[in-house]
C-alpha cells in the first residue's frame, strides 16, 4: 500500500485553536505542511552530498561513535528521548485528557488552557505541547475511532467531525508497520466503510468533506463506498422477499433459504436502518 499523506495532523492541531506565530488561531481549512500526496520524498542521492562539511576555525569534529567493547553486535544503546516539559505538566494537570488514554479535545482547548492555568505555560511552549500531543499515535487513534471532544474538565462537548475521523484514520494506518502476511489495505478499506457508516451522510456529501489528493488513498475510498453500496443493496433486497414472504421469524426465513438467522437479522437491521434514515 502507498503511504497516503493525510491531513490528520491539520484536523488534529489546527482544531484546538492552536494559534500561528502571529498569535491567530490556526484555519482548520489551511493546507498541511507535507504535499499532500501518497509518493514518499525523495531522498538526495550523490556522493557529494555524502561528503562530511569541512569543520569551521576551531570547531571541533565529531568523532565517530564506537560500540563498547561488551558489545559484539557494536550496536550503541540510544538514550531515553526526553519528554516536552510542559506535555508533562499537561499530563499531571488533567490526565483524564493527557494521560496513556487521551481523548480528543474540544476546539479551542489552547485558549481554554491559558483561562485555565494563567501564567503557569509559556505560549510558545504550550503550542508546542499541544502539537506534540495532536499528533502522537495515540492521539490519532482516539480521533479515528470516532470519540466525540472533551473539554478541560473530561466533558463530551462536540462529537467528531466525519473528516477528522476519516483523516486520522488514514494517518493512523500509514505510520503502521505491517506484520509478515498483514494487509493493512484491505484493514483500513474496512475500517473506511465502518466510519462511512457511521457518518450517516450520502456518498457525495462524505466525499466532499473527505476526498484529498492522494490517489490511493482516493481509490482506496471508492472501493470502500462501493462496497457498502453493494452490500445495502443485498440488505434492501433482503428485506423486501422477507416481508413479501409471509414468514412468521427472522428463524423461519433464514431456514426457508438455507441462511444463518444471525445474519439474517443484521442485514434486516441494517436494510431497516437505511430505509428509516437513521
Amino acid at each position: 500500500m502507498n503511504s497516503p499523506v493525510t491531513e490528520a495532523e491539520k484536523s488534529a492541531a489546527t482544531d484546538a485553536g492552536v494559534p500561528n506565530e502571529d498569535g491567530a488561531p490556526q484555519n482548520p481549512q489551511s493546507e498541511s505542511r507535507e504535499s499532500g500526496t501518497g509518493a514518499p520524498r525523495r531522498k538526495r542521492g550523490g556522493r557529494r552530498h555524502n561528503k562530511a562539511k569541512p569543520a569551521g576555525d576551531g570547531a571541533p569534529v565529531a568523532a565517530p561513535v564506537k560500540a563498547s567493547q561488551g558489545d559484539t553486535r557494536g550496536n550503541v544503546q540510544a538514550a531515553p528521548r526526553r519528554q516536552n516539559p510542559a506535555l508533562l505538566q499537561l499530563q499531571q494537570l488533567y490526565p483524564q485528557l493527557f494521560g496513556e488514554n487521551p481523548k480528543p479535545l474540544k476546539r479551542g482547548i489552547y485558549q481554554d488552557l491559558e483561562a485555565a492555568q494563567p501564567g503557569v505555560f509559556a505560549p510558545a511552549d504550550l503550542k508546542l505541547a499541544l502539537g506534540i500531543h495532536t499528533r502522537s499515535g495515540r492521539y490519532l487513534q482516539a480521533v479515528s475511532q470516532g470519540q466525540p471532544r472533551h473539554d478541560l474538565a473530561g466533558n463530551v462537548v462536540e462529537q467528531m467531525a466525519p473528516e477528522h475521523v476519516f483523516h486520522a484514520l488514514v494517518e493512523v494506518f500509514r505510520r503502521k508497520k505491517p506484520r509478515e502476511g498483514e494487509d493493512l489495505t484491505q484493514k483500513l478499506r474496512r475500517r473506511m466503510e465502518i466510519a462511512f457508516e457511521a457518518s450517516g451522510l450520502t456518498r457525495e456529501a462524505y466525499l466532499e468533506l473527505v476526498r484529498g489528493r492522494d490517489e490511493a488513498t482516493n481509490a482506496l475510498l471508492d472501493e470502500a463506498l462501493a462496497e457498502v453500496a453493494a452490500r445495502s443493496a443485498k440488505d434492501e433486497a433482503l428485506l423486501r422477499a422477507y416481508e413479501m414472504s409471509g414468514a412468521t421469524s427472522v428463524e423461519a426465513f433464514a431456514d426457508m433459504y438455507g441462511m444463518q438467522a444471525r445474519q439474517v437479522a443484521q442485514q434486516l437491521d441494517r436494510a431497516r436502518r437505511l430505509k428509516s434514515g437513521s
